[in-house]
């Protein structure tokens, strides 16, 4: 009998405790229906919002890490064809392009701004062991490990890839310097570029008509400056989106085309083209060696041929860099010249045995 009243109790009191319970959790004044609506954009594991702002993926903290506090910085693409000695021979092609930071003109200091680019797990690694800045691109399983000839189509893939990969960084806010891995910087070149609010793309030649708003200017996309805003990310993603009708051209040619039919006042945009006289290459030579700036492996073929020649550009400024007293007659700025690119002339007869 007892047992039977005490069982009665407790099941009321459970059944009371129990609707309490529901009602509270299914009523609350302060929760409109709008704001479950909201909540359901987000997975239950939030507690709020994120905040995209912080999500901070691994370009983007290699780009960080890299870029000055103005969000500036110097982005070079390397493949294992590039950090590899060719036939075991060294030095490689990023050795010659470090190389040229440590004998140039307050060069050294940019390195802290310089941002390897690696385009496969070789690359990678053999930026890592230098302690530079890097970054590994993924590239969809396209295999670009091995050295891509001129206008070959793997070469042409790769350069699109390049374009796709630095119009992610400019969506980002990054302004940057592209180079490629085959110029030497013998100087400093941010005090020769123009840093102003109407300058948005400041772009190398591989010959300069002498003036420097001419869209006639013959142009090389292996060095350039550019600032992050609308106009110039509407123009890497129109380049990028143009080589979908540009079967059998590189890069290069859709933006010189884009170039000549007006692109620049199309977006509003504000280009200009770099002097021989200070960012120069073998298809044109600095004709004063007291401005260079940098030495660009243009108009060659093969790496290895690149290599040997940039090899010789560097002996040629060191010995143009000696004390006057121990240097030569023939290195004083007046007489001097710079070696003939024997190599790289030589790459357009013969590639791998192979004719081109």
């Amino acid at each position: 009998m007892d047992f039977s009243k005490n069982f009665i109790n407790n099941l009321v009191i459970l059944s009371i405790f129990l609707t309490g319970f529901v009602f509270i959790c299914t009523w609350n004044p302060i929760i409109s229906k709008s704001s479950v609506i909201s909540f359901q954009k987000y997975p239950i594991s939030q507690s709020k919002p994120p905040n995209i702002a912080l999500i901070k993926d691994d370009l983007e903290e290699a780009l960080s890490n890299a870029a000055t506090a103005n969000k500036t910085l110097i982005i070079t693409i390397v493949n294992k064809a590039y950090v590899e000695p060719h036939n075991d021979q060294y030095p490689t092609m990023l050795d010659l392009f470090l190389e040229g930071f440590w004998v140039g003109e307050e060069t050294i200091s940019l390195l802290d701004h310089l941002l390897v680019v690696a385009m496969d797990q070789t690359a990678y690694d053999r930026c890592k062991f230098r302690r530079l800045n890097c970054y590994r691109l993924l590239t969809d399983g396209a295999d670009f490990t091995e050295e891509k000839f001129y206008m070959s189509q793997d070469f042409i893939n790769m350069m699109w890839t390049r374009t796709r990969f630095l119009l992610d960084v400019l969506k980002r806010g990054y302004n940057f310097i592209f180079t490629d891995t085959d110029v030497i910087w013998l100087r400093n070149p941010f005090p020769r570029l123009r840093f102003n609010e109407t300058d948005d793309f400041q772009i190398s030649t591989d010959k300069f008509n002498g003036n420097p708003w001419s869209e006639t200017n013959l142009i090389n996309t292996g060095f350039y400056h550019i600032k992050a805003n609308k106009k110039t990310i509407s123009l890497f993603q129109l380049w990028y989106d143009t080589r979908l009708n540009s079967t059998g051209l590189k890069e290069q040619d859709v933006l010189a085309i884009l170039i000549e039919k007006g692109v620049s006042t199309q977006l509003g945009l504000k280009m200009r083209f770099l002097d021989t006289l200070y960012f120069s290459g073998f298809c044109k030579d600095s004709e004063d060696v007291r401005l260079v700036i940098t030495m660009h492996a243009n108009c060659c073929r093969s790496i290895s041929a690149k290599v040997a020649d940039l090899t010789t550009v560097l002996k040629d400024w060191k010995r143009f860099k000696q004390p006057r007293s121990v240097a030569s007659n023939t290195t004083t700025s007046a007489a001097f010249q710079w070696s003939e690119h024997i190599s790289c002339i030589s790459s357009w007869m013969e590639t791998n045995g192979k004719l081109p």
